[in-house]
């Protein structure tokens, strides 16, 4: 039983180092991406508005708002969808924890 034990917190302890490490890379690229994409972002707005002043100021402006919003519904979409894929963390120990303790139900 202690064995059995010990072998499902290794198990845990493995996960949780795994999600972990994921987690940070994660957070590193994502605020990478979304620096350099503000920097990128600004500059093209700022292109954008400046060759169609002299014509169409208040169209330029517009469409630079309407991207915006088109971008940001896309990624907050894909946002959603991520976290639905994803499957739930410690999703292995958890099943052989119900596994065990069904066994243990069965003994008794």
């Amino acid at each position: 039983m202690v064995a059995m034990l010990r072998t499902r917190l290794e198990l845990a302890t493995v996960e949780f180092e795994e999600e972990r490490e994921r987690t940070k890379i994660m957070l590193f690229l994502v605020v990478i991406a979304t620096v350099f994409s503000c920097f990128a972002v600004v500059a093209l707005s700022v292109l954008v508005v400046a060759l169609l002043w002299n014509t169409y100021p208040l169209a330029a402006l517009c469409g630079v708002v309407l991207a915006y919003v088109v971008v940001a519904v896309i990624a907050w979409y894909a946002v959603r969808q991520n976290a639905h894929a994803q499957g739930r963390p410690f999703a292995a120990t958890l099943s052989e924890l119900e596994r065990d303790a069904e066994g243990l139900r069965g003994r008794r």
